[in-house]
Formats: structure tokens, sequence, C-alpha cells
């Protein structure tokens, strides 16, 4: 493949080190079943140095130029009637405590819509003020700001998950016994439904494939777990990191479990440290993930290298300490 530095292809998944145009250019059309990713927030983080990097862009229109690129790609190996999930969040103008926000959300999704992509759904992530604030130092947030001066205040801003359907038709995904994996959430399961895990009978009975239904179709997650996240520490480069943060595995399960089967093939075309390739092998997907970073592929590697080092019955979570 034209432009690949680096490559690992096993019967369970395909990384690449390579530009993600690259990648998707080699891929066929109408093949890939579902595609879940956090793309460069433009105008908010700088990841390296390459020219290639969307990041990189000279502005924030020329940031939704380039991404188009990747949008379009996108749509043409998506199977008619699959979906995509983009994992994005408001991009603030700066931290003087006078800021507004740039709808990095929203234009994401106008991006898709003016390909051709129907949006179907939107998953906001809550996030807790006061660790956003600790994290951050966003000078909004302080109490002190609403004291002073309220109208300055700010708002602890949620990630997001957006969704969009490529038009057409295609064989169902079906669940014929409900969801019937683990919760990928803090909240436990009563643990009066686990005899209605894998309920083959009448569906309107299974609890447990409705308990969870219920919280994966809400437009608010409030229990994913903000920490849950594979290791990123070793992807770290003192010359051109500014940010590293992975899509947490609980998003990554939620869109997994609920819209596609198992031996599909789940793509990331910012792949990062391997986040949703890990999450989609561990979950019985085939995964496939394009990096153009040398030190995040590194890292993708040594998280891919994992997914047989742990049995079938362990938590995907072993590995980021903590379930």
């Amino acid at each position: 493949m034209a432009g690949v530095l680096k490559q690992q292809i096993t019967d369970r998944y395909a990384i690449y080190n390579a530009d993600c145009m690259d990648v998707l250019a080699a891929l066929p059309a109408d093949s890939i079943h579902a595609a879940i990713y956090s793309p460069p927030f433009g105008g908010l983080y700088q990841y390296s140095s390459d020219d290639r990097d969307l990041s990189n862009a000279r502005s924030y229109d020329e940031f939704f130029t380039m991404y188009g690129f990747v949008v379009d790609e996108l749509y043409r190996v998506t199977i008619p009637g699959r979906t995509v999930a983009v994992h994005a969040a408001l991009v603030p103008s700066g931290n003087t405590g006078r800021d507004a926000y740039t709808d990095f959300p929203g234009d994401v999704i106008r991006a898709h819509q003016a390909r051709g992509w129907a949006f179907i759904a939107r998953h906001v992530i809550w996030k807790e003020p006061l660790g956003v604030r600790l994290r951050t130092m966003a000078k909004n947030l302080a109490h002190k700001t609403i004291v002073d001066d309220a109208a300055l205040g700010g708002v602890a801003a949620p990630d997001e998950l957006l969704i969009f359907r490529k038009p057409g038709a295609s064989e169902p995904v079906h669940h014929p016994a409900g969801l019937t994996g683990i919760y990928a959430g803090s909240e436990e399961p009563p643990a009066d439904l686990e005899p209605y895990r894998g309920w083959t009978g009448d569906q309107k009975e299974n609890r447990w494939s409705h308990w969870i239904w219920r919280r994966y179709a809400s437009s608010v997650w409030d229990d994913v777990r903000i920490d849950r996240v594979l290791p990123f520490q070793d992807a770290k480069d003192e010359d051109d990191e500014k940010h590293v943060h992975p899509l947490q595995l609980d998003v990554i399960e939620r869109f997994i479990d609920l819209r596609t089967l198992p031996g599909e093939r789940v793509l990331t075309p910012f792949m990062g440290v391997g986040s949703e390739v890990y999450t989609a092998v561990r979950m019985g997907r085939y995964g496939i993930g394009a990096e153009l970073k040398p030190s995040y592929y590194v890292q993708a590697e040594r998280n891919m290298a994992t997914v047989d080092a742990l049995d079938a019955t362990s938590s995907p979570l072993d590995l980021a300490g903590g379930a």
C-alpha cells in the first residue's frame, strides 16, 4: 500500500502507520460495516509537526476542506445502510475567562450532511464541572467567576458522539436475543436481570436487553467512565506533542455492541493509540486502523499485543487498570 511506513496485519486486525487517506484509498467501495473515530479538533490541539496532519491546517476553514476528503472516502468505503460515529466537542477560543465556543460538533454534522450522510443520533457525554475545572484550569469554570460576574460563567462542555448513516439498504444489524454483552458504564445492572441475558423468547420480556438499550439509546450518557482508556503515556513526543486523549472504551463498546455484529469490519481512520481497533477485536470484530504519527502507532502496536495476552473472559480494561 502506498505511503505505509509500518503495518501489522493479522486474521483479527490490520493497523497501518500511514496517512488515513492512503489507507482509505486502498479499501474497496462498500466494504466497511462501521467506523468510529476521534478526528483532530479543528483549531484546538496540535498532534504532530507533520504537514499531512489535519491538526496543522492553517485555518478552521482549511481544516474542514481537508476533513471533507476523509468524509467523502468514508462514504465510499462504508456499506450502504451502515453507520459511522464521530467523537467531537466544543472548541474554546482560549482561556482568558471571557472566551466563546466554536460549535465544532455542529460543523462536523454539516460536513457529513453536505456529503450525503444522514445524521441520526447525538449522544452527549456528561462531565463533572469541578473535575473539568481542576483538569483544565478553565477560568470561566471557577466558582469565583460566578461570584464576581456570573455573566462570564462557563460550562463543563460534554464530549459528543455523532452518528451518521449512509443511505441505502443492507443486511440488518439484528440482535435476535437482544443486547447480550456486559453493560459499558459505571452503573451496575440489577442482579435480578441476569437470568434474562441472552433471552431467546419474546423480546418484550427481555429485561436485561431493555435495561441496557434504554441507556444506550439515551441522548445523554451520564455514567461513561472518563478515565477508562487504553495506555497512552509512551506515545508522547517532547518535540511536537500537545495533547493525547484516547476515546473512552465505554463509548466505543456501546457503539460497536449496538450497531455492529461479530465478524464485521470496524474502521478507525485516526487510530491514535489503538482504542477503537483494540475494542473491536476484543468484541469479536475485525479492526482496521490508520495512524499518521509514528509514536502513536508504536503504542497502538503495544496495546494490540495485549489482545492475545488476555484471555477471552478478562475485562477489556484489565490493561488500563480497572473495570
